[in-house]
């Protein structure tokens, strides 16, 4: 195996593209931590080249060690005995290899043992954990929740569970779906029970159900505090320990991900304490959690495509047919480059939001803190708007991309691909779980479409333009602003039919035209920086995205009733 940052320069690419002395200038202020921690940055330089160590140690641990077990770990899965999970042995050796590396808690402020490493460098390091073994990275990647942890916790949970988190002792689980609760958390039912305000002491019952790595040692939980109140108002967010009332009653048999513990939990009086305010569990603690959740996701997608892609390109150059190999064939040419292309613009995509979420987290500490400049508040107000909207746009496209890359890899070794001896077929398992859960794809154009008609996905877009259109690239930009009026023409249809049943039907047409020309522009930008090789491949997306527009715009002008009217006869209901 190879070291997988040094073997993908897509990788540096996508994070050169950001403003990274923006993002460590806000994360290190004036670099005074370097008199306290003795491996702090002293300047943007230094900062620079920790980065750098971190994504090289962890690109190598990945390719080197951990996609060395990930057939085995697939194979043999967990073990559950007597209410506890015992991982797999090589699992575990996964897990420690990170741990002695210091490579759990990335993101996290220093004082708690973190490294304080950017959104966007801990999301690439996800996306080379999934490429190594993508049940791993539901272990390795949820270090979102030790952020919403410290966001929300009172002082003494921080430093009670925080050091733990971030030097590996321990892992971390988001609570939140129930049997009668998944996409629909308001209906969340697990209740809370306050027994000492004053210790902020509650006690919880009730169950959970599909709770990725619910044997974890920490678990913020999403129960019903307000029992008489109804809805995500009657919601708050609690942070229990493992142990006393918390039960694992069993671990999922699932189709893939197999190294992933994924559990059904019941509590039996288990202690709790409130994290963040009561009653806006569902929308201060959980949507922090969100933002993070759907890029980790998308990185995981990301990260398994890149696996079947590679695998598929192998497979080609190698298999023979009719005298020639199938690498040069057209048909498989064609899968191998749409591959690649899609894969290079949902990374453009991801790395980009994982951009906006950093500054956004940034200056939320600014603002906490009474240290945010009016300019800055203001730039808080757009960044936490544009976030809410990319992040789902990139869990959506990631993740679709990577069902369909996954399977046109299958496609590409033919019966071989069908087979258990080669990976391909457990990149596929894998990457079915990435469209479901964080939200589902339907439920991520729910949460996209209001930052598209409000038009703040727009005005980025337009600012990408304005400044692509002065540049190497302006021919590719150009054609992004041709399209553009096709995009408000729309929006604007979406907003003005009072028909809230046809408005959903049809909001996925709409998300679909402004994702194609936002992720037009990220390419066009990689074009214009990228040489010959970026170049084509832009070319390649506006070769075939211009008539997916049209198309998509076509029939939302159009606007046909027909399902909306009978498809309770088509599926066979009436």
């Amino acid at each position: 195996m190879s070291n997988f940052y040094t073997d993908n320069p897509d990788i540096r690419f996508c994070l050169d593209g950001q403003d990274m002395d923006r993002a460590i200038a806000l994360r290190e202020g004036d670099f005074g931590e370097a008199k306290i921690y003795e491996f702090a940055p002293r300047d943007a330089a230094e900062a620079r080249e920790q980065y750098e160590a971190v994504l090289k140690l962890a690109g190598e641990i990945c390719g080197e060690f951990v996609a060395l077990r990930a057939e085995i770990i697939d194979k043999e899965g967990n073990t559950y005995r007597d209410g506890e999970v015992i991982l797999h042995p090589q699992l575990r050796a996964c897990i420690d290899r990170f741990r002695e590396a210091d490579l759990m808690g990335l993101s996290m402020p220093r004082r708690f043992g973190g490294l304080n490493m950017p959104q966007s460098v801990k999301i690439a390091v996800i996306e080379m954990v999934a490429r190594a073994d993508a049940s791993l990275m539901n272990i390795v990647g949820l270090q979102d929740i030790a952020e919403t942890i410290e966001t929300f916790a009172p002082e003494n949970l921080k430093n009670d569970v925080l050091p733990g988190l971030c030097d590996g002792e321990s892992t971390a689980a988001m609570v939140f779906t129930e049997p009668d609760a998944g996409s629909d958390l308001g209906s969340v039912r697990l209740r809370a029970d306050c027994e000492d305000e004053a210790r902020n002491l509650w006690r919880l019952n009730g169950s959970k159900r599909f709770i990725t790595n619910g044997c974890g040692d920490v678990l913020v939980v999403l129960a019903r505090s307000e029992h008489d109140v109804p809805g995500a108002r009657g919601l708050s967010s609690f942070l229990v320990k493992k142990g006393e009332g918390v039960r694992i009653r069993r671990i999922e048999n699932k189709l893939g991900i197999h190294g992933s513990p994924t559990c059904e939990i019941q509590f039996n009086n288990a202690p709790g304490h409130l994290i963040g305010t009561r009653k806006r569990g569902l929308i201060d603690a959980a949507m922090e959690i969100m933002n993070g959740a759907r890029i980790g996701i998308a990185a995981q997608a990301i990260g398994i495509a890149e696996a079947a892609a590679r695998e598929a390109v192998r497979y080609s150059e190698s298999r023979v047919q009719f005298g020639k190999a199938i690498r040069i064939m057209p048909p498989v040419y064609e899968m191998l480059a749409n591959m690649r292309i899609r894969i290079e613009a949902a990374r453009a995509l991801n790395i980009r939001s994982a951009h906006i979420v950093e500054l956004l987290k940034s200056l939320q500490v600014r603002a906490n803190e009474q240290k945010a400049t009016a300019e800055e508040k203001a730039e808080l107000k757009v960044l936490t708007r544009l976030a809410a909207a990319v992040t789902p746009l990139s869990k959506y496209f990631a993740t679709e991309m990577s069902n369909q890359v996954c399977d046109d890899a299958i496609q590409v070794l033919g019966g071989s691909g069908y087979m258990k001896d080669y990976p391909v077929e457990r990149y596929f398992r894998d990457a079915r779980i990435t469209n479901i859960y964080e939200g589902t794809t339907q439920l991520q154009v729910v949460g996209a479409i209001g930052g598209i008609t409000s038009g703040v996905l727009g005005n980025d877009l337009d600012q990408l333009v304005k400044k692509g259109l002065e540049g190497a690239a302006r021919d590719l930009f150009a054609q992004v602003q041709e399209l553009r009026p096709m995009l408000d023409e729309a929006i604007a249809l979406h907003k003005e039919n009072k028909d809230q049943e046809f408005r959903e039907l049809y909001a996925r047409r709409v998300v679909d035209l402004a994702l194609d020309l936002y992720l037009g522009a990220l390419l066009a930008e990689q074009a214009a920086r990228g040489g010959e090789r970026k170049r084509a491949l832009a070319e390649a997306f506006f070769a075939n995205m211009k008539g997916r527009f049209r198309e998509n715009f076509a029939a939302l002008k159009d606007g046909s009733r027909v399902l909306l009217e009978k498809h309770g006869l088509i599926v066979g209901l009436q």
